[in-house]
């Protein structure tokens, strides 16, 4: 339009989240336009910028450079060329000597392409007109239009005629009597000023140049001594308030994974940073219209650079924000209180071994002192004469009774003994193989016994995701508006959609943060589902916790970025440097 106040528009634009935008103009309007949108707080690295005026690379840009934006143009003007070079230096003394001087927002001694153009006009014409000698010009009159005699050859002189000008090579079409064949360079700005990052042209079209240059040298260009704004939730032990007895400020107040993770990145890319607590105390979820609340939706609205958090990286979350490479890999699983230890009964001492082998150890001591008492009574050696005074005495005893062979199998099983010996050699070897016997026996039940001393048996109610699909008795959930809860309610596995149907048909099921979760388990007859790595530090420093199962599925935490964030792709660089 006529008027140059573009700032309705550009508020119209910065509510719609118009990043990418097409100005169509003169550089006089250019120049307006640009002052605007640098008070409008829209000349960041999110907008991208394309000005339709040949005379961006004469406007003053400096304010711009370091700005981030993206700012691209056409260029007609060969400044690469020595003869051109040579006409501007000639063209900037001239407009420097000048009397007047008239603000047009261009750089001093800049040439306008319209001047330009109508420099190399002027010399196609004097070159056709150098060609010839024959052609005359009769006095003009305006009241009559009867038409120049040598129109018609002058004009075919000058369509033959070539020039490398300063706008390039000159060709005219001999059939329509058009410039063709000419070049438009397409520049953009970086922080070094305007550069050349391609060519048009109407036979090969758009041929963009642009080189990357030594990734290794220039990684922390876009980032160095900028400040971004860092987005965060406070989630043990990523993002943690720092204890100390003095009064804390600024990114001092915090402490974790994140925050150490936060200051490598800033170490390799040179750049600095705030970090502030998402508002709202939550990750990042869509609601049944599309919105979405958390660290997501301040990167969708540009309120923060970076979202440094246990954030997960999903597909519904990657077509609204931008995610680096994965710093931690992970999955959902299960965190539950340990089951509670039975006190022990009277007879647990006869846990070690099982009921049957205890049957036959029984079995065993009665055969062995049967067999024991049978062969003492056979062998001539275990009778002896209870009068040793009289030796004329026919009367004989024997040592090994029933009874005192049950005893002595009973004593070698204690490991107590007996007073008993056997004499004769076949009751000898009775008695050392049930020595033997008891010797294994005991020492295995010593073994288990230790165990059963050390490791309480432990008899979970649940043992997987299925076990709690299959029941209603114990209450599971997850933290609202986060991954997890997402994972569930996007899920098509049948297993899963019944977990989101208990879910989300009971009020208390989902909790508001993990702290809140892991009180309710503690404290109630709830399941939590939750990341394996928080789950693991949990049960590390509570051993009341206990993670249940493995894990259901796999995924990983990233650095969250807005869409065509350029800190992206050099985020991710520095990420697989630390790994």
């Amino acid at each position: 339009s006529g008027s140059k106040d573009a700032r309705p528009l550009l508020k119209e634009m910065k509510k719609g989240k118009e990043f990418f935008v097409i100005f169509d103009c003169t550089y006089q309007t250019s120049t307006d336009v640009l002052k605007q949108i640098l008070s409008m707080g829209m000349m960041t690295e999110y907008y991208h910028y394309f000005f339709t005026t040949l005379d961006l690379f004469a406007l003053d840009l400096e304010p711009y450079r370091y700005s981030g934006v993206n700012m691209t143009g056409f260029r007609l003007l060969n400044v690469d060329n020595p003869k051109v070079a040579l006409v501007l230096e000639r063209w900037a003394m001239e407009r420097l000597q000048a009397s007047s001087k008239v603000e047009t927002g261009m750089m001093e001694g800049m040439m306008t392409t319209e001047a330009a153009l109508m420099y190399d006009s002027v010399y196609m014409v004097a070159a056709a007109s150098q060609r010839t000698s024959q052609i005359t010009v009769s006095s003009l009159q305006c009241h009559r239009h009867k038409p120049w005699r040598f129109g018609s050859r002058f004009m075919n002189l000058l369509k033959d005629t070539q020039w490398d000008g300063l706008t390039g090579q000159i060709i005219i079409n001999k059939t329509d009597g058009l410039r063709k064949e000419f070049d438009l360079d397409v520049i953009s700005l970086k922080e070094d000023g305007l550069e050349k990052i391609g060519i048009w042209n109407s036979q090969m079209g758009l041929n963009l140049t642009e080189t990357t240059k030594d990734s290794s040298t220039n990684i922390t260009d876009s980032m160095a001594n900028r400040t971004l704004i860092v987005t965060t939730i406070l989630e043990n032990p990523y993002v943690m308030y720092k204890k100390s007895d003095k009064p804390l400020y600024g990114n001092d107040r915090f402490e974790g994974y994140c925050l150490d993770l936060l200051k490598e990145l800033s170490n390799i890319l040179g750049f600095s940073y705030e970090v502030k607590l998402v508002s709202d105390g939550k990750y990042g979820a869509q609601n049944d219209k599309g919105e979405w609340n958390g660290m997501v939706r301040e990167l969708i609205d540009h309120v923060a650079d970076l979202a440094v958090a246990p954030l997960t990286i999903t597909y519904v979350r990657e077509k609204v924000i931008d995610f680096s490479k994965p710093f931690m890999t992970l999955g959902i699983s299960i965190l539950y209180h340990k089951p509670n230890g039975t006190n022990p009964g009277v007879f647990s001492f006869l846990n070690p071994l099982s009921p049957d082998i205890w049957m036959y150890v029984l079995l065993a001591c009665l055969g062995v002192s049967c067999v024991l008492f049978v062969i003492a009574r056979f062998t001539p050696y275990e009778w002896y004469n209870p009068h040793p005074c009289n030796p004329d005495s026919d009367v004989v005893e024997n040592n090994f009774t029933l009874i005192n062979s049950v005893w002595f199998g009973v004593g070698a099983l204690m490991q107590q003994g007996s007073e008993l010996m056997p004499k004769a050699l076949s009751t000898r070897i009775v008695g050392g193989i049930w020595w033997f016997f008891t010797l294994i026996i005991i020492s295995s039940y010593t073994a288990n016994l230790a165990a059963f001393l050390t490791v309480e048996r432990m008899d979970a109610p649940i043992d997987s995701a299925d076990d709690l699909a299959k029941q209603t008795r114990i209450e599971y959930g997850a933290v609202r508006d986060g991954s997890t809860m997402t994972f569930f309610k996007k899920s098509k596995i049948s297993t899963y959609e019944k977990m989101w149907a208990f879910m989300s048909s009971r009020k208390t099921a989902l909790v508001k943060n993990n702290k809140e979760g892991i009180t309710r388990v503690l404290t109630t007859d709830y399941a939590m589902l939750m990341e394996s790595t928080s789950i693991e530090y949990i049960s590390q420093r509570n051993c009341n916790l206990t993670q249940i199962g493995g894990l259901i599925d796999s995924k990983g935490y990233g650095v969250g970025t807005p869409i065509g964030s350029p800190y992206r792709d050099k985020i991710t660089i520095a990420i697989l440097q630390l790994q």
